[in-house]
């Protein structure tokens, strides 16, 4: 479904990706875990197309969205993406919020649009919050209004960019939740966090990053279980047991 292949990404003279690879299988989810500033976030928003690269290919759904004259509108539209502070917009409603790339961008009609909205609603358990505006909600609602708008435009695949690191303790666990129930029903999956229970409940594969590079990818057990390299065991010991 995606395929990372040796992309590199420069920020001005810094380097903050360098010849990263991955690939992730349809309904495969892969938990991407690092320090801060290793380029995690850069990551995934390079497979959203938010972020261009300076060298290699990405290839998602069997389309390469590094070659120039992409539409990259409609790729979005197929990588569904959410963020650590949600990006609702504040003047439109939580059902307006998911209803307005459905008719911009898919084409669909008004009615079309809301049913589609509603029923996402009701799947985040939030349906009694459709007329409400993100102002109003806390921020694990805030959250599971972001999945819900990311999923009503029928995304191939979802990323995640540590969705629950902006959260109070208490909002973390209905935002993961929702993730779980979304890993459960087959949707492929890249997941920037450092919530280690969820990776080892959920994920195939955890990817460790640092300083740009992937330094290692394996299996959830075999990762938690023997890290292969020292950077990863380290991180683990400071992340699990601190």
């Amino acid at each position: 479904m995606i395929h990372i292949n040796n992309i590199d990404k420069w920020f001005g003279d810094f380097q903050v990706l360098e010849d990263c690879s991955l690939s992730v299988e349809k309904g495969e989810v892969v938990v991407v875990c690092g320090p801060s500033g290793s380029g995690k976030s850069t990551l995934i928003k390079c497979v959203n197309g938010l972020e261009p690269i300076n060298a290699g290919s990405i290839v998602v759904d069997g389309q390469t969205i590094t070659d120039s004259g992409v539409n990259l509108p409609k790729l979005r539209s197929q990588i569904g993406m959410v963020f650590q502070h949600f990006e609702l917009f504040p003047h439109l409603s939580v059902t307006e919020n998911l209803t307005l790339g459905q008719l911009k961008v898919l084409g669909r009609s008004e009615r079309e649009a809301k049913d589609k909205a509603i029923k996402l609603l009701q799947r985040v358990g939030l349906e009694d919050q459709a007329d409400k505006y993100p102002g109003a909600l806390s921020g694990g609602q805030k959250q599971r209004v972001a999945i819900a708008r990311a999923l009503a435009m029928d995304p191939v695949a979802m990323l995640f960019d540590e969705p629950t690191s902006a959260l109070d303790p208490e909002m973390i666990a209905e935002v993961l939740d929702v993730m779980v129930s979304l890993a459960e029903e087959g949707m492929t999956m890249i997941v920037v966090t450092h919530e280690m229970g969820f990776a080892r409940k959920v994920a195939n594969r955890v990817v460790f990053m640092d300083e740009g590079r992937i330094v290692e990818v394996a299996a959830t057990e075999k990762f938690f279980q023997g890290a292969q390299s020292e950077r990863a065991r380290y991180f683990l010991s400071r992340i699990l047991y601190d």
